[in-house]
């Protein structure tokens, strides 16, 4: 016999209907806590902007913690295809590989101002739920970050650098976090400026740890 899958709506199973209510929300949830921050926004705004019943929420997410942590997977998710795809192309040369790997991370944030401020301007103390979810993410990057010194040094350094991964991790991020204070988003000419900042940072740091000088020779 044939498993039953249920009334189809508009031609969508029960399970289909839940993924798609499931992104509305992240959807409006993007909207409304990039404009009004993730304390000034209620269950109930997200759903009426995603006209999606509060019911239909809760059969989704637990809690409005559990929406934010999902919006944060789904951007960093976004992202981290973003990037490893840009990954794939880089040139030989490190000096001239870094500059496109910088431009992917800061035009995977930027180019939808609204995915820079909530995942830097509204994700700092909001519980240790989420600061869980940040650090995994920094971890990820760490750990790519070091693929990236890995692939580019004729001998690996033995040393263990997983440390100083997430340092340089932290550090980009924190120039992010202070270029939104000041920055227009939309403004290519600031995008360039802070795409210009964290490629010298990433350079002086891999300048310091790289067995033959690193890059950032020029």
């Amino acid at each position: 016999m044939a498993e039953k899958t249920g009334r189809r709506i508009r031609g969508l199973d029960a399970e289909q209907r839940r993924a798609e209510r499931r992104e509305l929300l992240l959807d409006a949830a993007l909207d409304l806590f990039a404009t009004n921050g993730y304390l000034n926004t209620s269950i109930e705004q997200i759903c009426s902007t995603a006209y999606v019943g509060t019911k239909s929420f809760y059969e989704v997410f637990d809690s409005r913690e559990a929406c934010y942590i999902a919006l944060l997977q789904r951007t960093t998710e976004r992202l981290v295809a973003g990037i490893v795809e840009t990954a794939k192309g880089l040139p030989d040369d490190e000096d001239e590989a870094v500059p496109q790997l910088v431009a992917a991370f800061a035009h995977s944030l930027l180019d939808d101002p609204r995915v820079a401020a909530v995942t830097f301007g509204q994700a700092g103390a909001i519980s240790p739920a989420v600061e869980r979810q940040r650090r995994t993410n920094r971890r990820w990057a760490a750990g790519f970050i070091e693929s990236i010194w890995h692939r580019y040094e004729e001998k690996t350094d033995d040393a263990d650098r997983h440390g100083v991964a997430i340092g340089v991790v932290g550090g980009l991020f924190d120039l992010v976090s202070d270029w939104l204070l000041d920055a227009d988003p939309g403004d290519p000419a600031d995008v360039e400026r802070l795409i210009d900042d964290l490629t010298r940072f990433y350079r002086v740091v891999r300048r310091g740890i790289s067995p033959g000088g690193g890059s950032g020779s020029r």
